[in-house]
């Protein structure tokens, strides 16, 4: 894996920029590979105490040099068969709805196959679009657990417009989800500050506030929810994200008292119980609404319905 530092990232540590930017690593393997020399940058190794400059280039190595992990995805048996449902496809950008259970894109530990390998599988000329060889296209994420709309950019100059959108907060994304509970209020505003957990692969919603003042730990993020309907035990809600934090919307409902139906890493163990007795393999968030705007300046806006799987489930527990 090759990263090159640009003017916004330069002045960081590197084991925290490498916490932040590979969501798929928990900070204890990011200190390991950096002590067995496994990082390097401009192809000498640091310490997890550098400071990265503008033109920097990262490189992640891993002892097999990824062959290993290239053989698995082709005889893994156990990988689900994935398909490519693209729902929109134009000269600048494609609109794909991913499944859950599918990983976005790959990583030196990845083994399973990823969105990014489904979609250079019929668009090659994709490869080199972006910053990071193992996100083409790639200009934003959702959880491997949770299915939706992503937009992949096919030219440069698209990435780099969707990235800009993304920095300055002017794409909209809308999630549905099912949570555990009946929540009060019609709509509401989360804006806990959330952080990296201590153990696992998990983020941590903090206190808004310490001792009076607003809290400086962690980084800043904002998720709107309105209520849809109301269950005995559950309630349907839409969600909109103005910051888009690693399993913001996951941490964000657990630390407001209601984790997401299917969600075990953020779950109660009461709710695990719960999640245990639905039945349900994936938890109950889909991103059914993405916009932006396109090269021309015009807003575009793509909408999908509720999966089939999650309908079915529904009317389980009316």
């Amino acid at each position: 894996m090759r990263l090159k530092i640009t003017t916004e990232q330069s002045g960081k540590r590197i084991d925290k920029f490498l916490a932040d930017n590979l969501p798929d690593f928990s900070r204890a393997q990011i200190q390991k590979l950096i002590k067995q020399e496994s990082v390097q940058v401009n192809k000498k190794p640091v310490s997890a105490h550098y400071k990265l400059k503008e033109g920097d280039e990262i490189e992640i190595r891993t002892a097999d040099g990824g062959q290993q992990a290239a053989e698995k995805k082709e005889t893994a048996s156990d990988n689900k068969k994935f398909e490519l449902d693209v729902i929109a496809d134009n000269k600048e950008y494609l609109i794909i709805n991913k499944p859950a259970g599918l990983t976005m894109h790959g990583a030196p530990h990845i083994k399973e196959i990823t969105l990014s390998d489904l979609i250079l599988k019929k668009y090659p000329k994709i490869e080199k679009v972006g910053e990071d060889p193992f996100r083409p296209g790639i200009a934003h994420r959702i959880d491997k657990e949770v299915s939706g709309l992503v937009v992949v950019a096919k030219t440069q100059d698209s990435f780099d417009s969707l990235k800009k959108q993304f920095q300055e907060r002017t794409v909209r994304k809308q999630y549905t989800a099912l949570v555990h509970g009946r929540i009060k209020k019609d709509e509401g505003v989360i804006n806990f500050p959330i952080g990296r957990a201590s153990a696992g692969h998990k983020m941590a919603a903090l206190p808004a506030t310490v001792k009076g003042s607003a809290n400086l730990a962690g980084r800043r993020a904002v998720t709107e929810f309105m209520k849809i309907k109301e269950f005995i035990n559950y309630t349907l809600i839409k969600v909109n994200i103005k910051t888009g934090r690693t399993h913001q919307i996951r941490a964000h409902m657990a630390a407001y008292g209601h984790p997401i139906v299917g969600d075990n890493l953020y779950g109660t163990k009461k709710t695990r119980r719960q999640n245990e007795k639905l039945g349900l393999d994936r938890i109950f968030l889909f991103a059914n609404k993405l916009s932006f705007n396109n090269l021309a300046g015009e807003r575009k806006e793509f909408e999908i319905n509720m999966p089939e799987e999650l309908e079915k489930f529904l009317e389980k527990v009316r």
